[in-house]
């Protein structure tokens, strides 16, 4: 496939669900990125992040621009809150430096008027046993997210899968009526069972992320996924009578956008 061609593959408005993309496609800040999705997909993930040394929340002008752009192009935005957060610590002062550094960015952003906003709850430490007192660290959450609240709806707030157990949160999900982030992408590497985790949680996600797994690393292109996966998502969610969803293409690059958008082209109602 040529470079030609690739600018002109769209599956925007092509499906019952809403597709989406990262905010970093192609190797430029968020607006180009934006400028460049914006015939190709129905949303656009803002990843986004804030550390002492480094920030990409944008500035009161360019949330502005933003909203101006999605009006003006049928877009929607799903923002990934900052991902050094931990909103679950036993140390207060960390905890509620992370809530605050997320009610920021949900403040901020609010403009926009997001479909969702997708959430990490991290862990001590990355893997199955996340961390050494389970019980303490849901409550933790639970306490952080009640205060996130103030500022946004539970229904907008995705917890997402990450590399342990889900089961270990779902209890946040339930005790706070919140939605879920099923990433599909986690779950394969993760060695969890996909279709388990469709059944039992599919009626709260509101967003799906959906990367390729090659070689042990994830965030790929899904051009290797296996066929049965894909027909069984696409029969769950392209449906007239499912509720609003986004599937987000959790990648990070033009090549792997379009070979995505090719692998989907023929699940596509209307293209």
């Amino acid at each position: 496939m040529s470079d030609a061609d690739a600018r002109t593959i769209s599956l925007k408005k092509a499906f019952e669900f809403r597709l989406g993309t990262t905010s970093y496609i192609i190797p430029d800040d968020v607006l180009p990125n934006i400028a460049f999705l914006a015939d190709k997909i129905d949303d656009v993930e803002l990843v986004l992040f804030e550390s002492d040394e480094l920030s990409n929340i944008p500035a009161p002008d360019q949330v502005r621009e933003l909203k101006k752009m999605a009006r003006d192009n049928g877009l929607t935005y799903t923002v990934h809150l900052p991902l050094d957060t931990w909103t679950g610590s036993a140390d207060e002062s960390v905890r509620k430096s992370s809530v605050e550094k997320i009610k920021r960015v949900i403040d901020r952003m609010a403009p926009c008027d997001p479909f969702a906003y997708v959430c990490h709850l991290h862990g001590d430490r990355r893997g199955r046993n996340p961390v050494d007192n389970p019980e303490f660290w849901v409550q933790q959450h639970v306490k952080s997210l009640t205060e996130i609240l103030s500022l946004a709806t539970p229904h907008d707030i995705c917890i997402e899968t990450l590399d342990y157990p889900f089961s270990m949160v779902e209890s946040v999900v339930w005790d706070l009526d919140l939605s879920v982030c099923l990433d599909i992408g986690h779950l394969i590497i993760g060695g969890y069972n996909v279709e388990e985790h469709l059944d039992k949680y599919m009626h709260k996600a509101r967003i799906l992320h959906l990367h390729g797994v090659r070689q042990g690393h994830d965030h790929t292109d899904i051009s290797h996924a296996v066929p049965a996966l894909l027909d069984d998502l696409m029969d769950r969610i392209n449906r007239a009578d499912q509720p609003e969803r986004v599937l987000t293409l959790e990648i990070f690059t033009q090549r792997h956008l379009e070979r995505s958008l090719e692998v989907l082209r023929p699940y596509a109602n209307k293209v």
